[in-house]
């Protein structure tokens, strides 16, 4: 990469190093694919085990397959990629990178709540490292990453621009006889030709109709193959990405002629998480914000319990077994504090009608990244 991406990644580098300074650690051993891809600008699936090695100071360094190591260098700010054949041992070849380096007997890093950092690679590092001392740093990655820097916030945007586009693209296509899978292929080639990562749309399936739904089991549900029928709600969730970094928007598509029900369901639903998204200033208690959505919906009628969550972080999706990031997300015991650069997805649902928003914390008010109009599609 050129100087200006060094430049670009400096803050998050800076960011990393005082909270390994707090701790002590000489190195951090970054295996989380979301942390390699913050600390780095490349990710890649754990095939075998990779890591990148962040020392105090320097450069750091990628560990990987040799198969990778092309896009890798095309991809990091830095020159430092030290590869292994298939054959080798990958956790022998990320001890070797680190002893090269002169830190066999180091304090280093480690985040237990990685994907990357099984009890097996514990164990098996401590074997080739007896003389380095692990310091454990729970949810590492997730706490680095909660604030987003402008570049992180920009690529966000981008995405929450393809999730409107998109959605709005649906309007006047969605009619009885399609199927399921027809719209969501469509949403998918939208996705692809606006710009997004991959076409994953997210999960598009019909909720309810002629008056019924759930309140929430849709929202994961599967249908692909269904025919759509007058009087059907689409449950269309987009969740693009662009340059690893994700927007999430929800509405109903209405088939044929809008429920009457659903569309007064959508209406009560928007206006008490637009109450809950003004609410979402600096110094906000995430529990006092998912309290003004979740005790009005309940008091409202509109659900006769609420078991998940109001909205939770977006930002960067690598490849890990993690859809969606919980690590900050307002439920009626959700302690930490807002601040200025954080990114959620705030949804409701009721009664097989859902609603979201991709919604930036600034210090003046909040700001909604995705602009989409909030009110149902008409198919």
């Amino acid at each position: 990469m050129t100087g200006s991406a060094a430049e670009r990644f400096a803050p998050r580098m800076a960011r990393l190093r005082d909270a390994m300074a707090a701790q002590g650690c000489d190195a951090v051993l970054a295996d989380h694919a979301e942390l390699i891809a913050w600390i780095s600008g490349y990710t890649v699936s754990e095939t075998l085990y990779r890591a990148v090695i962040v020392p105090m100071d320097g450069d750091p360094c990628f560990v990987l397959r040799s198969i990778d190591a092309g896009p890798c260098r095309s991809g990091v700010w830095f020159d430092e990629v030290a590869t292994f054949d298939d054959h080798e041992d990958p956790h022998g070849a990320v001890a070797k990178a680190l002893a090269a380096r002169g830190l066999a007997g180091a304090r280093i890093g480690v985040d237990p709540m990685s994907y990357g950092h099984t009890v097996a690679t514990a164990q098996r590092l401590a074997e080739l490292l007896p003389k380095a001392r692990f310091v454990r740093l729970p949810g590492l990655s997730d706490c680095l990453r909660a604030c987003k820097f402008v570049d992180e916030i920009d690529a966000i945007a981008a995405a929450a621009a393809i999730a409107d586009r998109c959605m709005l693209g649906l309007e006047g296509h969605v009619h009885p006889g399609s199927t399921v899978r027809e719209v969501a292929a469509m949403a998918a080639a939208a996705q692809l030709r606006l710009g997004a990562d991959d076409g994953g749309p997210g999960p598009i399936l019909v909720s309810g109709g002629h008056g019924s739904g759930s309140d929430v089991d849709f929202l994961h549900g599967s249908g692909l193959d269904r025919t759509l029928m007058p009087g059907d709600i689409l449950h269309v969730e987009l969740t693009p990405r662009v340059g690893n970094y994700g927007a999430r928007l929800m509405r109903p598509v209405f088939v044929g002629t809008p429920p009457v029900e659903a569309r007064e369901t959508f209406r009560r639903l928007a206006a008490l998480q637009d109450r809950q998204i003004a609410a979402m200033q600096p110094g906000a208690l995430a529990r006092d914000v998912d309290a003004l959505l979740r005790t009005a919906v309940l008091a409202a009628g509109l659900r006769a319990d609420y078991g998940n969550v109001t909205g939770y972080s977006m930002g960067l999706y690598a490849r890990t077994p993690r859809p969606s990031d919980f690590s900050q997300s307002f439920h009626p015991a959700a302690d930490f504090v807002l601040e200025p650069g954080q990114v959620f997805h705030m949804y409701a649902s009721a009664r097989g009608v859902a609603v979201s928003e991709t919604v930036l914390v600034t210090e003046a008010a909040p700001c909604l990244l995705t602009s989409c109009p909030r009110r149902p599609i008409q198919g």
